[in-house]
């Protein structure tokens, strides 16, 4: 099998981790494809940090913090304590030491001429995932979160002020507790998916969405050009799983997100969201816990296949143990549900 996954940074990486366990026993294992979200992505005092791709390949490689869920395990911030004794900007933010190094080497080959595709496969050499991790785009495609002015500032009718935050900053800084007015993907109109990403989805065997964001994670991803449409027209079943149970994000601040696009929070209002591909959509499958199966009915109503399932990946096994659920939903699409 080919499969292609549209994923984010912590969840995804660990649902990756648990496909890849499913299929590792199959006697013609198959070939796992990532396209990972870039909206993420920052400069910080100079470098080219990616969160999202480097979340997948340091999980995936064996390097990521198991405490943290993202950078480096063993890390130390000794880089980043002195800078923020030089009184540097942004202190919210701090780069471990030997994640440095993954963004130096990044962006000195980017400033160097080489895409972003390049360097991600570049650095994959090192980390080996046991995937082909893709970026979404080589192009520019960077989340900044309209809000009112954090400082407070208003109109002379003393009409809130807005202005526009990096992601990155709504994010860390204020915790997503500024509510959200709006997502703008800076760039997306001029980009254009990076080399492989719709081969990728076009030739697979199945595409799966996992427990990611899906405002800002694989809702990103499916903003640049060509993206949905490459979902929608795949002769590959699109299965999903809910990254919201019991009516709350499993991590982060997804509710945060959904509230700014009016979108419930629940298993069902994520799939609707996403919909159905025999209406124009592009979910055929959406696999939810065990805790909202109230919501099936909903969920099939809408064109959907619903599967029940224990959705969370508490370790490895139950990671693969949803894989499984995901390719066991994947074979019972047929052709004419994707029609």
């Amino acid at each position: 099998m080919l499969i292609t996954v549209l994923a984010g940074g912590i969840g995804g990486s660990r649902f990756i981790r648990g496909l890849q366990r499913a299929v590792e026993s199959a006697a013609d294992p198959s070939t796992i494809t990532v396209v990972g979200n870039t909206g993420d992505d920052i400069w910080i005092h100079g470098l080219r940090v990616c969160p999202d791709l480097d979340t997948v390949m340091y999980t995936l490689g064996g390097g990521i913090s198991a405490e943290r869920g993202w950078g480096r395990e063993d890390e130390t911030f000794t880089v980043r304590d002195e800078l923020a004794d030089y009184g540097v900007e942004p202190t919210w933010f701090g780069l471990g030491d030997r994640d440095i190094a993954t963004h130096l080497i990044r962006t000195q080959s980017l400033n160097a001429g080489y895409t972003l595709t390049q360097v991600t496969e570049a650095l994959c050499q090192r980390w080996q995932p046991g995937v082909t991790l893709l970026p979404m785009s080589d192009d520019r495609a960077e989340t900044h979160v309209i809000v009112d002015d954090p400082a407070g500032a208003t109109a002379a009718d003393g009409t809130p002020l807005r202005r526009a935050l990096h992601f990155q900053e709504w994010w860390i800084r204020y915790r997503a507790e500024l509510p959200a007015h709006e997502f703008v993907l800076v760039g997306v109109d001029t980009a254009t998916p990076a080399r492989g990403v719709l081969d990728a989805i076009s030739d697979a065997d199945l595409v799966i969405f996992p427990p990611s964001n899906p405002v800002v994670s694989i809702g990103t991803i499916l903003q640049v050009p060509g993206v949905a449409d490459a979902v929608r027209s795949t002769s590959a079943p699109v299965v999903g799983v809910s990254p919201i149970v019991g009516g709350a994000p499993v991590r982060g601040m997804a509710d945060a997100c959904l509230r700014a696009i009016d979108v419930e929070t629940s298993a069902a209002g994520v799939a609707l969201h996403y919909g159905a591909r025999a209406r124009g959509g592009l979910l055929d499958a959406w696999i939810i816990d065990t805790a909202d199966a109230a919501s099936a009915s909903e969920i099939e109503a809408s064109g959907i296949s619903c599967v029940i399932a224990a959705t969370m990946m508490t370790d490895l096994d139950a990671s693969a143990d949803l894989a499984r659920v995901c390719l066991d939903a994947g074979r019972g699409v047929s052709s004419s549900d994707r029609a």
